[in-house]
């Protein structure tokens, strides 16, 4: 027998019992699971497929002789035959092709059992539990729950208190505070407070109706300091600015209009849902969307918050 023969069978068989060991024999083995039968038909695979490709140009590399037709083009005097796509490469390029498509399709489907998938249905079934379960929670019982999963999930940032660790992130004893309240005069907002996509123009788009001129820098100053201080009457200049420029959109009391702006004067367990649900990006920075919450702890958290600036 051709030496490279026998050294392709034996290199074979080490690499097939060295798949055996390292799966068959460790804990648990393949149990018949089909993903692990799979890996180990692909790896069984592999090996072969490997061997006999190197085989077979070892043995040309020894035996053949260049011959064809060469191509017009040349590379450093270094030419190319036109000789045609070999067959095996081509059989074996389609069989891998129609393999992966078998593969994904009946073989293992993208639809079939996961962990992570496991854990999706798992998560799906234990919040419709919860919600059933506690639906009919309001009142007293819905803000200490919100308080429970306040400190769990929301001190991080907003501390234990609420009170945003001085400036790590917002302050919930109150509604909003003057720099916020600027930036997002001069940035525009679309954080979807109403949840839904209605976004506030940047200060370009903001006209005072009583002057009939863009918003000023004065007015900005002056209407933020009139919402971070609860709309106080004696800030006659913020009152002023408020009234025509901002009170067509938020309301004369700054409570909000139904799907037009959200509330600025006061917090609202929806609108803190639409938060939790959406996200914000503000003048301190982004607050990601909290997904792993239920809609009953959202409702809650919600109650909580309001319940704070109410105080």
């Amino acid at each position: 027998m051709n030496k490279l023969y026998l050294w392709g069978i034996i290199v074979t068989i080490a690499m097939l019992g060295a798949t055996y060991l390292s799966v068959g024999m460790s804990k648990g083995g393949i149990n018949g699971d089909i993903v692990n039968m799979l890996a180990i038909a692909g790896a069984v695979a592999l090996v072969i497929i490997t061997v006999f490709v190197v085989i077979k140009y070892v043995r040309q590399m020894q035996t053949d002789t260049a011959e064809g037709e060469l191509a017009d083009e040349s590379w450093d005097n270094i030419g190319e035959y036109k000789n045609p796509l070999p067959f095996g490469w081509a059989i074996m390029f389609l069989g891998t092709m129609i393999w992966g498509m078998w593969y994904m399709l009946v073989g293992y489907p993208v639809n079939a059992y996961s962990q992570i998938g496991e854990y999706n249905e798992d998560v799906a079934a234990h919040n419709a539990k919860f919600n059933t379960q506690y639906a009919s929670i309001t009142g007293d019982r819905l803000i200490e729950m919100g308080e429970s999963v306040f400190l769990a999930e929301c001190k991080v940032c907003h501390g234990l208190s609420a009170d945003g660790i001085d400036g790590k992130a917002a302050n919930l004893n109150v509604r909003l505070e003057a720099n916020t309240v600027k930036h997002v005069i001069e940035n525009g907002s679309n954080n979807q407070l109403l949840g839904s996509e209605m976004p506030m123009p940047d200060r370009n788009g903001l006209f005072n109706m009583n002057s009939g001129a863009l918003i000023t820098d004065a007015e900005i100053a002056a209407v933020s300091a009139y919402v971070a201080d609860g709309m106080d009457a004696s800030n006659k200049a913020g009152a002023e600015a408020f009234a025509g420029v901002c009170a067509s959109c938020h309301g004369p009391d700054g409570m909000g209009m139904e799907y037009v702006a959200p509330s600025i004067a006061a917090f609202n367990p929806t609108l803190v849902t639409n938060v939790l649900n959406h996200g914000k990006k503000g003048v301190i920075g982004t607050m990601p969307a909290f997904e792993r919450l239920n809609a009953k702890q959202k409702e809650a958290v919600g109650a909580y918050i309001t319940s704070l600036s109410a105080k």
